[in-house]
Order: structure tokens, then C-alpha cells, then sequence
């Protein structure tokens, strides 16, 4: 490959400023609903909107400042099955919790 041609290939993903101003307005409205959501009794469901909000902060994360969007399938494979193994994680740690 020559020099041009990896020059391309490593700007095709860089991410303009309008869209990484958007992510980063995207991840202060959440931040904002957090604090807005803990003020709120939702009973039981205070922890699971918690972790909602956070996933989808950490996703956008993931996907735009640490570019895992642009990368290959083997990488986002593992990265899916370590979030899948950290839910059963989290899921039996609840599981535990709710029938002692």
C-alpha cells in the first residue's frame, strides 16, 4: 500500500468537530437526566433506569471518542461478549441480592 492510500484509510473514520460536539451535547443531556432521574422515587426501577442511562452514555463513548464504530468484527465480537458476560455478572448479583 502506499503512502496515499493509507492516508485515506485513517481519515475516513476521523470524526468531524459538529459531530463530536453532538456526542459531547448528546452525553451532557444524559448526565442532565441522570441528576434529574435521581431526584425522582421510581421505586424499583431506580437502579435499572441508572443503568440504562449509563449504558447508553458509555456506548456513545465507546462508539465515537474511542472509535469502536469504525473498527473490525473481531473487535466489536469481543467487546460484545464482554458486555454480554458482564450483564449475566450484574443479572446474578441481583438475582442473589433480591432472594436472600
Amino acid at each position: 500500500m502506499s503512502n496515499q492510500s493509507l492516508e485515506q484509510q485513517q481519515q475516513e473514520h476521523l470524526l468531524g468537530y459538529r459531530q463530536l460536539a453532538v456526542v459531547l451535547c448528546l452525553l451532557l443531556l444524559l448526565t442532565v437526566v441522570t441528576v434529574a432521574v435521581s431526584y425522582v422515587d421510581l421505586g424499583f426501577f431506580n437502579v435499572p433506569v441508572a443503568l440504562a442511562i449509563a449504558c447508553g452514555k458509555v456506548s456513545l463513548v465507546l462508539l465515537f471518542f474511542m472509535h469502536l464504530k469504525y473498527e473490525g468484527a473481531i473487535i466489536n465480537i469481543s467487546f460484545l461478549s464482554t458486555v454480554l458476560f458482564l450483564v449475566i455478572m450484574i443479572g446474578f448479583t441481583f438475582w442473589d441480592v433480591a432472594f436472600r
